[in-house]
């Protein structure tokens, strides 16, 4: 790309990671969390009639570690070649860790409380009684505080340092392709190149480079879900999605009906459709062995930094002037990173950082549609953080089943603006790219999660073996993909790169979760229900500050009928169908 991609600017953090106010904010994060602890520890319940003001007290003095956490992060994520920075990230990391033990008592002391006496905090919580109910719903699994002082301080050596040294591991990868020296980020977008040698030797290349790691992720791997283990066993889960589901505030049989809804039409969505792919590519000819391959004679043309950003301005715009108005903000006042370069992280992600200053976005543009896809992506994440800010600190956050609403929302858009500016021919590409990406956020995710369930049941009764956790990817991966894809010998190593394994464990059904959703949202706002647009930015300003069930009220969507999933699905296989009559 010969744009001028944009750098973000962390300067309403901090002016450089040596600036002084980091000390400063440091010094005041400490002397906070030890006034709160002599202020509160064993007395929660005589200031119960108070706990508003004292909830607002811990959110306030949480932001001022929050904005040195995300900071490091975020200086971190584009200069992991950078030692100083590298190092830096680590020691905020290591004092956070150290200072923040002293807030323990503050969410144990309140799940220690009787039923009786919780009725009293929640009498005195004001605005924050669903976070308080939230926090209690981790009661039964809670350790006394110093047992959870001692996991908080083995954190840091312990997951932490797994995933710190997976991050890494995977940005010094290079591969060699046609001479040149690629990052992961860069040799993995050429497998959607259009010629089918660079594919190949793409390919070959990352074959060969994760087998040969393959062994030091599969020790990751390993260690990270013993680890999991003994954290379940201690916090009395029963299996090893619970935590994810409790963290996610959804029910374990609505997660259970997703997973079932979207195995059971494998062959109706991902099977069909890459078999009427191949028929295409058998029509001109030509041998089809990639599911990322381009159709033959696709558009070839790379977008431009400036168009894509006028694509998705004009996307929020059609759907809401609100909305084009804060994405605006975040190309006129660098929120965004998309400059390819090396030490950066791969893929893309939005920050949402604190209240009080503002998400941060970060992707690695190559000018394809679906960069342009991930853009409009990326900024409804955006979107909604801004939004739901308003709430603060500790109700801002959405849990994840609704995390993903905007974001899948807002590619939506995008797709169908994209659309309507494309002549028939183009029509015909954008929408099978588009129906990829579904498979992709819907079919491959959940064939993610189930991939992970299989790693986590049988790391139980012992340390698993490279083959092993290969065989679990590729039973998984051909199971969801289909006959009329011909998944390499090398292609077993593709788990070793993904970072939601490592990062989160079970994140990833919170995509399909999202896409499903949105399909039936987008389906009700096309069939016109009564003041949806209100009710949709109602529900991305509330963050978690209400349980999803509450906020899809307006929606008449019930999550734990199957039904609601299917209604969510179809909208892939009505795509599907429309390009059947196309080719």
């Amino acid at each position: 790309m010969s744009d001028n991609l944009p750098n973000w600017n962390l300067k309403d953090f901090y002016s450089s990671f040596k600036d002084e106010a980091i000390s400063k904010d440091l010094d005041n994060f400490k002397k906070y969390t030890k006034t709160f602890k002599e202020s509160y520890k064993d007395k929660l319940l005589s200031h119960s009639s108070k706990l508003e003001n004292i909830i607002e007290e811990y959110e306030n003095g949480n932001e001022i570690g929050d904005k040195l956490g995300n900071y490091a992060f975020l200086i971190y994520a584009t200069n992991m070649d950078v030692s100083e920075i590298v190092q830096f990230y680590q020691d905020i990391n290591e004092k956070l860790t150290e200072i923040s033990s002293d807030l323990i008592f503050f969410t144990n002391e309140i799940n220690a409380t009787s039923d009786d006496d919780f009725k009293k905090l929640i009498n005195g919580s004001g605005k924050y009684k669903n976070w308080l109910i939230n926090i209690r719903r981790f009661k039964d699994h809670q350790l006394d505080e110093k047992s959870e002082q001692i996991l908080l301080d083995k954190n840091l050596t312990a997951s932490s340092s797994w995933v710190r040294f997976f991050e890494e591991r995977i940005n010094d990868l290079k591969f060699n392709i046609d001479g040149k020296q690629l990052n992961s980020a860069g040799a993995l977008n050429l497998l959607s190149d259009h010629d089918e040698k660079v594919r190949k030797k793409a390919s070959e290349s990352i074959e060969t480079v994760f087998k040969s790691e393959v062994k030091t992720f599969t020790f990751i791997t390993n260690t990270l879900a013993k680890d999991k283990i003994t954290n379940d066993k201690w916090r009395k889960y029963s299996s090893s999605v619970d935590s994810r589901n409790l963290s996610n505030n959804v029910e374990n049989d609505v997660v259970e009906a997703l997973s079932k809804s979207v195995t059971s039409n494998y062959k109706k969505i991902s099977h069909r459709y890459y078999e009427l792919k191949s028929k295409i590519f058998k029509k001109n000819q030509l041998d089809y062995w990639d599911r990322n391959a381009p159709y033959p004679n696709s558009p070839k043309t790379l977008i431009k930094w400036e168009e894509a950003k006028d694509i998705v301005l004009r996307s929020y715009a059609n759907f809401d002037e609100s909305f084009k108005d804060i994405v605006l903000m975040f190309f006129q006042n660098n929120w965004i990173d998309a400059e390819l370069k090396s030490g950066k992280s791969p893929g893309a992600f939005a920050a949402s950082t604190i209240p009080s200053i503002h998400p941060y976005i970060l992707t690695n543009f190559h000018g394809k549609t679906r960069d342009v896809m991930t853009l409009a992506h990326e900024l409804g994440h955006g979107c909604h953080q801004y939004l739901s800010s308003k709430q603060g600190l500790l109700l801002s956050s959405t849990p994840l089943t609704l995390a993903e609403t905007a974001s899948v929302f807002g590619e939506m858009m995008t797709f169908r603006t994209l659309l309507n500016d494309s002549n028939k021919d183009t029509k015909k590409f954008l929408l099978a790219s588009k129906i990829e990406d579904m498979i992709n956020t819907v079919v491959r995710q959940i064939s993610f999660f189930e991939f992970e369930k299989l790693i986590h049941s049988a790391r139980k009764n012992g340390e698993l073996s490279s083959d092993q956790i290969c065989d679990f990817w590729m039973s998984t991966q051909i199971e969801s993909l289909g006959p009329h894809i011909r998944l390499t010998e090398g292609y077993k190593y593709f788990w070793t790169y993904i970072p939601h394994f490592i990062h989160t464990p079970f994140y990833v059904y919170a995509y399909a979760f999202g896409d499903c959703l949105v399909n039936v949202l987008i389906q009700l706002y096309d069939e016109g229900l009564p003041d949806f647009k209100n009710h949709y930015i109602d529900l991305l300003k509330s963050g978690g500050s209400k349980h999803y069930s509450e906020v899809l009220k307006p929606f008449n969507v019930d999550l734990k009928n199957q039904k609601s999933w299917e209604k969510g699905l179809s909208m892939i296989s009505g795509l599907i169908d429309e390009f059947e009559k196309s080719i």
